[in-house]
C-alpha cells in the first residue's frame, strides 16, 4: 500500500510540475484573445457582435484551455477608424496582457493594428478587410491575412462578368485604402480581358446618399457599373440604382465585395441573378450546415457571412499553434501556425494553406443569387457556379512585395 500511495503521489508531484511548466510557458497563466470590429457601423452586420460569437465557439470547440491554460475573449467596437483601432490595440497589449488581436473589419483599422502588433511582437488574424497590402507592404511575420482579399474578389467576380459580355466598366468606389485596391484590381482584371474602363467616382465612407455618384455612372454608357465598396454602402448603392432606374435601363451593377448579410437585407427580388465571390456559403455542405446551425443558434436564426466563418477559423487555429509552440511567443506560435494543416469544425478553408507572406490561400467561391422561385426558405440565396482553386484566386507569391518572401 506504501508503495503504491509513494507511486501515486510521484505521478500527482509530476503532473503538478508539468502544468506550472506549461503555465509559466504562457505569460499572466491565460490565453487572451482580443476581437476589434465594427460593433454599430456600415459593416457591424457583416462581421459586429457575429464574429465574438464565433471566436467564442472557437474557444469552446478548442475546450477551454491551451494545455491547461484557460483562454478569454475581450472586445471593443474600433467605429471604422485608424487612430481608435491602434490605440485600443496598444492598451490591450501593454496593460491588458492580451496576446492576438482577431477580425479587424476595415482596412484602415486592420493596417493601424498591424503596425502595433509588428512592434509588439504580436498576433493579428484579419478576416474582415480586404487590402492587398496586408500581404504586400504591411506584411508582417506574426500577421495573417485570413478569409478573402481584393485579388480574390476581382478574380472571380470581374473574370466572370467580363467573360459574360460585360466589357466596359464605370465604378463607384469607396474612397480609402480597400475602395481604391478593390477598384485596382478589378481594373486589371477587366483589362487582362480585353475590356475597357469608362471611368470612375469616389463617394465618402461610410456613405448614404449615392444619387450624384450613380447619375455620375448612368452616364458613362458603361455596360457594368462596378461596385467598390460594401456592407452598408454597398446595400445603399443597389437599393439607389433600382430607384433610378439604372438597371431596368440597360446597365448592370457588380457587387465586388457582395455578403449574404446583404442579400438578406435586399431581398431576392433586388438581388436576385448578381454574381459574387464568397470565401464561404452555410448551405455548401453538410460540414458547413452543421456549424452554421450552431452559429444560427446563437444569433437569432441568422446565418454566418465568410467574415465569421473565418473568425472562427484563424482563432481555433491560432489555438493550435500555441498548442504545438507550448509558448504565447508570437514569432514561435506564428511559425507553427505555418506548419499545422488547416482544417476545422466550420468547413471553411478548403485547401488552406498560409504563405510566407502571411496570405492563407483556400478555395473561394464564384456564387449567383437565386431567384425567389428557386429558392426553398429563409437564407437560401446562393448558387455556387464555380470553385476557384486558391492559386487561382489570389496574388501568385511570385508577384508579392512582402519583404518576408524569398525572391
Amino acid at each position: 500500500m506504501l508503495k503504491k500511495a509513494l507511486i501515486g503521489a510521484a505521478c500527482l508531484t509530476a503532473m503538478t510540475v508539468a502544468q506550472a511548466q506549461a503555465q509559466q510557458a504562457y505569460s499572466d497563466n491565460k490565453i487572451k484573445i482580443g476581437i476589434l470590429t465594427d460593433l454599430s457601423g456600415t459593416y457591424s452586420d457583416l462581421a459586429g457582435k457575429g464574429t465574438i460569437i464565433a471566436a467564442q465557439m472557437a474557444i469552446e470547440d478548442f475546450g477551454g484551455k491551451v494545455n491547461g491554460v484557460p483562454v478569454e475573449i475581450v472586445s471593443a467596437d474600433h467605429q471604422n477608424k485608424a487612430d481608435i483601432a491602434s490605440s485600443i490595440a496598444r492598451k490591450w497589449y501593454d496593460t491588458e496582457q492580451v496576446d492576438a488581436i482577431a477580425e479587424l473589419v476595415t482596412t484602415a483599422a486592420a493596417v493601424a493594428v498591424r503596425e502595433v502588433s509588428k512592434e509588439k511582437g504580436k498576433i493579428d488574424l484579419v478576416s474582415g478587410a480586404a487590402s492587398t497590402a496586408l500581404t504586400n507592404a504591411k506584411c508582417s511575420p506574426t500577421g495573417f491575412h485570413w478569409t478573402y482579399d481584393t485579388a480574390a474578389l476581382a478574380n472571380g467576380t470581374a473574370n466572370a462578368v467580363v467573360k459574360n459580355g460585360g466589357k466596359s466598366w464605370y465604378f463607384l468606389t469607396a474612397d480609402y485604402a480597400f475602395g481604391h485596391d478593390l477598384q485596382a484590381q478589378t481594373e486589371r482584371v477587366v483589362k487582362a480581358n480585353g475590356g475597357e474602363i469608362k471611368g470612375a467616382v469616389r463617394h465618402p465612407f461610410p456613405n448614404s446618399d449615392f444619387s450624384s455618384f450613380l447619375l455620375q455612372a448612368q452616364s458613362s454608357g458603361a455596360q457594368i457599373i462596378g461596385l467598390a465598396n460594401a456592407g452598408a454602402d454597398t446595400i445603399n448603392s443597389i437599393k439607389q440604382a433600382k430607384e433610378f432606374g439604372i438597371t431596368q435601363g440597360g446597365q448592370s451593377l457588380a457587387g465586388l465585395l457582395v455578403f449574404i448579410t446583404d442579400i438578406h437585407s435586399l431581398g431576392l427580388d433586388t438581388a436576385q441573378g448578381m454574381m459574387m465571390t464568397t470565401g464561404y456559403y452555410w448551405d455548401m455542405d453538410d460540414e458547413t450546415r452543421a456549424w452554421s446551425k450552431r452559429w444560427s443558434a446563437k444569433m437569432d436564426g441568422k446565418m454566418p457571412s465568410m467574415v465569421h466563418a473565418g473568425t472562427y477559423s484563424s482563432v481555433i487555429h491560432y489555438l493550435k499553434g500555441l498548442a504545438a509552440a507550448k509558448t504565447d511567443d508570437g514569432m514561435k506560435v506564428a511559425d507553427q501556425m505555418r506548419a499545422l494543416p488547416i482544417k476545422d469544425a466550420s468547413g471553411f478553408a478548403k485547401n488552406g494553406k498560409i504563405r510566407a507572406d502571411g496570405r492563407m490561400v483556400h478555395d473561394m467561391y464564384l456564387a449567383q443569387v437565386k431567384k425567389p422561385a428557386e429558392s426553398k426558405g429563409p437564407w437560401d440565396y446562393y448558387k455556387i457556379t464555380r470553385t476557384i482553386p486558391g492559386d487561382e484566386a489570389y496574388q501568385p507569391l511570385a508577384d508579392s512585395k512582402c519583404d518576408l518572401v524569398k525572391k
